[in-house]
C-alpha cells in the first residue's frame, strides 16, 4: 500500500489493483426508452433543448448548456455521422471482446451537439481519419444497451 502524499492524510492509503465488478445500471426513463428504440425499431433517438436548439444523443434530462428539462423533446437522428476523434485499442476486454486492435472513436451524428464513444469497424485502424465519415452497424443479437449499434463504420462515398 501507499500512503497518500498530501497533507492531513495520516489515516489515507491508496492500493492498486483492478476490479471486475458484477452490476446493474439503471438507465430511468429516458435512457430506457433510448435503449427500447435501438433494440425495437434501429432508431437513434436523441432529445433537443428548446431553448438553445441543442440535440443531444444519447439523450439527457437536462441541457447540459443552460439546464432546461429536455426529456420529452424527442427527435430522431439518422445513423450517419462524423468521426471527430479516435485511438486504438491494442488490449483485450473481457467486457468488450474485440479482435485487437480495434478502434474507439468519438462519433458526432448528423444533427447532434456532441459525439459519443463508440466502436468503429471495418476499417484498419491506420486508414482511420478525423473527419471521416461513418455510419451505424447495428447488432443482429440485441443486448439492451447501446451495444445494440454493434459499431460504426465507413460510409461507402
Amino acid at each position: 500500500m501507499n500512503a497518500c502524499r498530501t497533507e492531513n492524510t495520516k489515516d489515507c492509503f491508496v492500493v492498486p489493483g483492478k476490479m471486475a465488478l458484477p452490476n446493474q445500471y439503471f438507465a430511468g426513463r429516458v435512457g430506457s426508452r433510448f435503449i427500447i428504440s435501438l433494440r425495437d425499431s434501429r432508431k437513434i433517438l436523441g432529445v433537443k433543448c428548446p431553448k438553445c436548439k441543442s440535440v443531444y444523443v444519447p439523450p439527457l434530462e437536462y441541457c447540459e448548456k443552460d439546464m432546461t428539462k429536455i426529456d420529452e423533446n424527442w427527435v430522431e437522428l439518422g445513423n450517419e455521422g462524423v468521426l471527430t476523434n479516435y485511438t486504438v485499442v491494442n488490449y483485450r476486454d473481457a467486457h468488450l471482446p474485440r479482435k485487437v486492435p480495434y478502434i474507439l472513436g468519438m462519433i458526432k451524428l448528423d444533427g447532434a451537439e456532441a459525439p459519443f464513444i463508440h466502436i468503429v469497424a471495418g476499417i484498419e485502424p491506420e486508414n482511420a481519419a478525423i473527419g471521416m465519415r461513418v455510419k451505424a452497424v447495428f447488432s443482429e443479437k440485441t443486448t439492451n444497451t447501446i451495444l445494440d449499434i454493434d459499431h460504426f463504420a465507413p460510409v461507402e462515398e
